[in-house]
């Protein structure tokens, strides 16, 4: 599909944005801000979306897809579930958590607007749901051909290793190294390790 330059355009505001949205919040990433990094002024930017709102919208959704696509791709290249377990962990443990461009999206957005806007923490929490659902398609997946031992409860380990790992990588930011997030991972690979067959 050919991009018209009015939609190259409005994806160029939503790249540049992106970084800006997922480090200061929507709350602190101001129309300035937005004209700083694209060059373009006021008219350029409200020219292709109706507001703020509208551009943290699509600046989620571009920062959703991308973590959903660099973590499929890390995937892909593994064959077993526990190959893609090991995988998912080591992407969150070396990619996200001290990204430049802010860490994880789901994370940075949904703490802001729990309380404050509805309609996007329930965009939010179904991205929660859909990471969640990937890690416990993986564990059922192991389960199913033999990797993983019959007693390992799917829905609560992925659950259990989703928040492990978003909750790591608050901390790491934070403290500005990936230790904890390191350490969270060991113990997941060691008890991945434990009901593995």
């Amino acid at each position: 599909m050919v991009m018209t330059k009015a939609l190259r355009t409005r994806q160029f505001i939503i790249e540049k944005a992106a970084p800006i949205f997922n480090q200061k919040g929507i709350a602190g990433t101001a129309i300035s801000d937005i004209m700083q990094a694209t060059k373009l002024a006021k008219g350029g930017i409200y020219g292709n979306f109706t507001g703020k709102e509208e551009i943290s919208t699509e600046v989620y959704n571009f920062l959703y897809d991308r973590l959903n696509t660099g973590i499929e791709n890390v995937l892909r290249l593994k064959s077993s579930p526990k190959e893609k377990l090991f995988a998912l962990l080591d992407y969150y443990c070396d990619k996200l958590v001290l990204s430049h461009s802010g860490g994880c999206p789901m994370l940075n957005f949904g703490v802001e607007v729990d309380d404050t806007n509805p309609a996007f923490k329930k965009r939010v929490g179904k991205g929660i749901m859909a990471s969640q659902a990937r890690m416990r398609d993986l564990i059922d997946a192991g389960i199913k051909n033999g990797d993983f031992n019959t007693s390992v409860n799917a829905e609560t380990f992925a659950i259990k290793m989703f928040n492990l790992l978003e909750g790591s990588i608050l901390s790491s930011r934070v403290l500005g190294n990936n230790g904890q997030m390191k350490l969270m991972t060991d113990i997941l690979k060691e008890e991945i390790e434990k009901f593995s067959v």
